[in-house]
This record gives structure tokens, sequence and C-alpha cells, in this order.
């Protein structure tokens, strides 16, 4: 990660990215409403933003709520930029002596200037977490992606220019039907949620904000959906979800929440589903994939998430396979995440642990999963991964079917924090797990080459190695 330590240390900038844009489009800075100008303000930090040798741009500054166990205010900022930029930071109380900017896989440059801020240099878009003397409780976030345009005017185009919306007059959701193109610009903010029902051909994408909505953007009974750039904060139940579908895209999505239930992406009983270039600081799963669920029915396949980074307060990071139908078992298969950052996990609960889980219950089939390239920093308390096959008496109806055919290659976790070992297990003679490789994976410096401190292994288990 980059860090900064007293003293300060000047750090080479990095080489500026090409750029197919016009000038005036290489930045992008969005302003807030002014009807929300003092409600949804975080006054920590100060920080704005520039091209090389440009003039300073200021940001707003977002209080977003974070960790369900005793929800903190944190910050965010966003803007959109091509080629290089600058981003100025002031904290603006309190003496600083540590910085810290997380992934270091965003590549992001860090510097002290003499006039006592925080600068950050960025030649590609990334969505990172800076903190300040360890504090991750009350951090900023960094949301920087590309500029976009709104789409030429059309009788199937939409658009929710600057400023704050709220669904028609008696109505809960926005309204979509099918072939549209909803654009929702930079400076808006929408106060309400989308479900899409029995749909296809949509996209929805844009700079805009879904703020503190009242239930889950829902993608349901609908094809060939694609939803990209949108930014959810304080969302009350639940992000976004993909619910007995199939062809849906969900990319460049952020979101913060310190609800219960709040996950980030949820994916039941989907075909062929992308996630990509998310990131999800969440109080609760950032990513689950179900079967059954919630008045999905069906099997899910083809699940890819990618690019993405993840930071559950509370629960999993990616979990897969709890919910299904023990009634017409299910199956949840091919299923891949890859290239994934995990900043933070914390869960208390046993049966919640794990980074990277597989909880096969319902009567569910959990085969073909994969986890590759995933680095992990650190683990409050939980473990780095977690397959089982389970009974959930508080959730579920019946003990999952078994897991088959799971991969993790090239994982590394720092080893930081308090983790309890990973566990592989199955429930029965009947319910078992067969084929887990952990290939590359290391935990603190050291391979893991067999089970022992790190890695438990339950009953029913076949086929477990390590390479």
């Amino acid at each position: 990660m980059s860090r900064w330590r007293l003293p300060a240390l000047s750090i080479a900038l990095a080489a500026c990215g090409g750029s197919s844009h016009a000038a005036e489009r290489a930045l992008a800075v969005y302003d807030n409403p002014a009807k929300l100008q003092y409600t949804h303000h975080n006054d920590d930090f100060t920080v704005r933003v520039r091209e090389p040798g440009g003039p300073w741009r200021d940001l707003y500054e977002y209080n977003v709520k974070v960790d369900l166990d005793r929800p903190q205010d944190a910050s965010m900022v966003r803007f959109d930029f091509e080629g290089e930029v600058e981003v100025a930071i002031q904290k603006n109380n309190g003496h600083v002596s540590d910085v810290q900017v997380r992934p270091a896989s965003a590549g992001v440059r860090l510097r002290r200037g003499p006039d006592g801020l925080v600068y950050l240099t960025m030649a590609r878009p990334a969505n990172v977490s800076v903190e300040f003397d360890g504090d991750r409780l009350h951090n900023l976030h960094v949301l920087a992606g590309r500029p976009d345009a709104p789409p030429p005017p059309a009788p199937n185009v939409v658009v929710y220019g600057p400023g704050v919306h709220t669904p028609p007059q008696g109505a809960a959701t926005f309204p979509v039907s099918s072939g549209q193109t909803v654009y929702i610009a930079g400076g808006a903010v929408l106060q309400g949620s989308f479900r899409l029902e029995d749909v296809e051909s949509v996209r929805i994408y844009g700079r805009g904000m879904i703020d503190a909505q009242p239930g889950q953007f829902t993608v349901h009974r609908s094809r060939n959906v694609s939803v990209e750039g949108l930014t959810f904060i304080n969302s009350k139940h639940g992000t976004i979800a993909c619910s007995q579908s199939k062809g849906v895209r969900f990319l460049d999505i952020k979101g913060f929440s310190a609800g219960q239930w709040s996950d980030g992406v949820n994916v039941f009983a989907c075909d062929d589903v992308q996630v990509d270039r998310a990131f999800i600081r969440t109080s609760d799963d950032s990513v689950a994939i179900y079967a059954t669920r919630g008045g999905a029915v069906g099997d899910t396949r083809r699940v890819r998430v990618t690019n993405s980074t993840f930071w559950p307060d509370v629960a999993h990071a990616m979990f897969v396979g709890l919910h299904g139908d023990s009634q017409k078992p299910n199956v949840v298969e091919d299923v891949t995440f890859s290239n994934i950052d995990v900043l933070e996990l914390d869960e208390d609960d046993p049966e919640y642990e794990g980074v990277m889980a597989i909880s096969a219950g319902d009567s569910n089939l959990v085969r073909n999963v994969t986890w590759s390239d995933v680095r992990v920093d650190h683990i409050q308390e939980g473990k780095l991964f977690n397959i089982r096959v389970v009974f959930n008496a508080k959730y579920g109806t019946s003990p999952g079917a078994g897991v088959e055919n799971v991969v993790l290659r090239d994982v590394r976790f720092t080893g930081e924090g308090s983790p309890s070992p990973s566990w592989v297990a199955g429930y029965d003679a009947q319910r078992r797990v067969r084929g887990v490789l952990l290939d590359n994976v290391w935990i603190g410096g050291r391979k893991l080459s067999a089970p022992g401190a790190a890695v438990e292994v339950g009953g029913f288990v076949d086929g477990l190695a390590f390479r």
C-alpha cells in the first residue's frame, strides 16, 4: 500500500496516461445539489483536485455511514478524469503522523507537501481508501473514474440532470421500460430506487448517486440489462441485486452502507452475470451469490466478479451458496472471482466467517467456483476461507447437497489482524466437499502446503490438494 510517515519523503509521480478526449473533459467535477449542501457534508477533510499545473478544484466531501456494529461517519469524494491528476487532502482536525492509501494495486502515489497537506497522484482511474493514523472508521474514500457522456436525445432516452430527483408522485420507484437508456448525470442525486421487472435491453448509466434508497435496486425477471457508474450511499437495505434474470452487467458500481442486511451485490437465481470494477463497503456481504431466494426461483450459473475492491465491515467479502429450494434442489455453478482486493473483514459469528466462503445449504449443489488473484489486507476477526456443506438453522430448511471443484489460486493475505483458521468440511457421508485446490495461497509470507494451524479440515472431505 502507499504510505507516508514522518519525516516526509517525496515520491516520484506516475507517468501520464494517454487521453483521447478533448481537454475540457479531462477532469470532471460534480457539484452537490444546493438542497443537500449542509445535510450530506462531512467536514473531517478538505479535498481538491487538479490536472498537473492546472487550477485546483474543490470537491464536495460526502458523509457516508459505515460499520453496523457502531455506525460511524466516514468521508467520500468523487471525480472523473483522463490522463493524470493530483489530489490535495487536508485533515481538518488533529495531528497527522501516518497516512496509508489502499489498495496498493491501485498504483496511487503519495507524498507530504511542505504546506502540511497530503498529495495523491493518480495516473489511472481508481477507488481508494485514505487512512490517517490507522483510523479506518473515519477515513476518506476517493472514487475516481473515467468521464462519461450523455446519450444523444431520442424517444427511448431518459435523462436525470443535476439536482435532486424523487420517484413520480405515488410511485415507490423510478419507472423503466424495455429498450430504454436512462442517464443519471454526475450532479444528479436520486432519492429513491429502481425495480426493473420483466424488461429487456435496458441500460442505466452515468455518474449520479442513489441516496438512502429504501430497498435494493433490483433487476428481476429481465434480460440484457446494464447498470454502470452509479454510486450508492447510505443504503438502508441492500444495494443492488440480480433476481431471476439473464445477461446482467453491474459495472463500476460504488456502494456504502451501515444498515442491517445491507449487502452490496446480490445474485439470486440468475444466469450470465458480470460484476466489474466495483467498490463495495458494506455492513453485510459485499457479494452474495445464491439460487432460489426472495421471489427469485431457479439455479444460478455463469457469474463473473472481476477487478473489484470489497470491504465488509460485517460478514463476508464473497459468499456463495447458502439459499435455495429444498423441495426442488438447485445448482450454483461456474462462479469466478478474479483480481480482487479485500481491505478488511470483521465477523464475530463463526457461522458467517470467511473472506471467501461457500456455505452450501438448502439442498444446493455448489460446484466449479474459482478465486484467483485475490489480495487481502487485514482481518479483524474471521477466516480467510470457509468451504462447507451446512445446515443453517436460522435461515435454512435443509443441508446442502455438496460442494465440488473449488480453486483458490494466487491468493495472498498479509496475515495482519486476528484471523482464525480457515475451514473445509462436509456435512455427512452423502453431503461431501470434493476437489478443493489451494494453489499458491499465502498467509503472512508463508505458502500453504498442508493442513495445520492455518487450515483445519473437518470430516467428509475428498481431494483437498495444495500446490
